[in-house]
C-alpha cells in the first residue's frame, strides 16, 4: 500500500500543470488561481484537523510554518504558475524537478551532507540533462522568461525545503500543511489588496479546474504523500516521486498535445535517473521527512 500511495501522490502533483493550463483557458488568472488554491486548501485541511485534533506545537514552530507558506511556498507557486503561462507544462515540470539536485548541492555547501563520488557524478549527469532539456528544442521553442521563472521556482523550493527541515519534526504533518497553506493564503491576500484585487468572476469551468488543483494536486497529493511516507520511509518515497514529471509529460501529450523532442526526453531521463540515485541511502541512514 505504501508505494501505491506514493505513486498516487506523484500522479496528483503531476496533474497540477494540466489543471493550470485548462484553468487559464477558462479565464482564470495566475493570481486568482493561487489565492483560491491556498485559501480553499487551508479550509479543507482545517476541517480535517477539526475532525481529528492534534497536540498544539510550540509557538515558534507555528510561526515558522506560517512564514514558510507566506514567503517560501507562495513565492515558489507564483513563479511556477507564471512560468506555466508562457511554456509547456511538460517542459516546466522537468525544469522544476532540478530542485532535488539543488537541495543536495546546497546541503553539501551548508555542511548538512557530504559530497561522495556517486553524488558528484549524479550532479554532473543531471547538469548535462538539464542542458539537453533547454537546448533540445532547436527552434527556440523554450521561452527564456519561462525558463528563468521555472528555475526561480526550483531555487525557491530548494530554500523552502532546507528551511522546512528545521520545523517538520516539531509539527504534525496535517497541521504543518494547514499552517503552510494558511500562511500562503494570507500573503497572497495581502498582495491582492496592494495590487488592486483579484478577479474571481470566472465561469464554472474555471472553478472546476481550480478545484481540481485544490482537491487533487494540493490536499489529496499532500495527504497521500505523507501516508505513503509513513509506510515506505523517506528514501523510497523520494525515489517513487521521480515519476511526477513523467506523469506530467504523459498527461500533457494526451490532453494538450505537448510533445518533447528526443533530445529533451533524453535530458529529462538523465535528470530523473540522477535524482533517483541521489535519493538512495545506505541501510540505516534515513532522511528527514519534508513537506510536499
Amino acid at each position: 500500500m505504501g508505494p501505491l500511495l506514493c505513486l498516487l501522490s506523484a500522479a496528483c502533483f503531476g496533474a497540477m500543470g494540466i489543471f493550470g493550463k485548462f484553468a487559464y483557458d477558462a479565464g482564470v488568472s495566475p493570481s486568482a488561481l493561487l489565492l483560491v488554491r491556498f485559501s480553499m486548501a487551508a479550509v479543507v485541511l482545517a476541517g480535517l484537523l477539526a475532525l481529528r485534533p492534534v497536540a498544539r506545537p510550540p509557538r515558534g514552530a507555528v510561526l515558522t510554518a506560517l512564514a514558510l507558506g507566506a514567503v517560501g511556498f507562495a513565492t515558489q507557486a507564483t513563479l511556477y504558475f507564471e512560468a506555466l503561462r508562457v511554456m509547456d507544462a511538460s517542459l516546466l515540470s522537468l525544469i522544476l524537478y532540478t530542485y532535488p539536485l539543488m537541495v543536495t548541492a546546497a546541503a553539501v555547501l551548508l555542511g548538512r551532507d557530504r559530497m561522495t563520488r556517486g553524488r558528484g557524478i549524479a550532479l554532473a549527469v543531471a547538469s548535462a540533462g538539464t542542458l539537453l532539456v533547454l537546448l533540445g528544442a532547436g527552434g527556440g521553442a523554450v521561452s527564456p522568461l519561462g525558463a528563468v521563472l521555472g528555475f526561480g521556482s526550483a531555487i525557491t523550493y530548494t530554500v523552502y525545503i532546507l528551511t522546512s527541515d528545521r520545523v517538520v519534526h516539531r509539527v504534525p504533518p496535517v497541521l504543518l500543511s494547514a499552517l503552510v497553506m494558511a500562511g500562503a493564503a494570507v500573503a497572497l491576500t495581502g498582495k491582492s489588496l496592494v495590487t488592486g484585487g483579484v478577479d474571481l468572476a470566472f465561469g464554472p469551468a474555471g472553478w472546476l479546474w481550480v478545484s481540481g488543483i485544490v482537491l487533487v494536486s494540493t490536499v489529496l497529493a499532500t495527504l497521500t504523500f505523507f501516508a505513503g511516507l509513513r509506510r515506505t520511509g523517506p528514501s523510497t518515497a523520494a525515489i517513487l516521486s521521480t515519476v511526477e514529471p513523467v506523469i506530467t509529460t504523459a498527461l500533457a501529450a494526451v490532453t494538450l498535445g505537448e510533445l518533447l523532442t528526443p533530445a529533451q526526453l533524453s535530458g529529462g531521463l538523465l535528470v530523473l535517473s540522477s535524482v533517483a540515485v541521489l535519493q538512495i541511502r545506505p541501510a540505516g541512514k534515513a532522511e528527514p521527512a519534508l513537506v510536499a
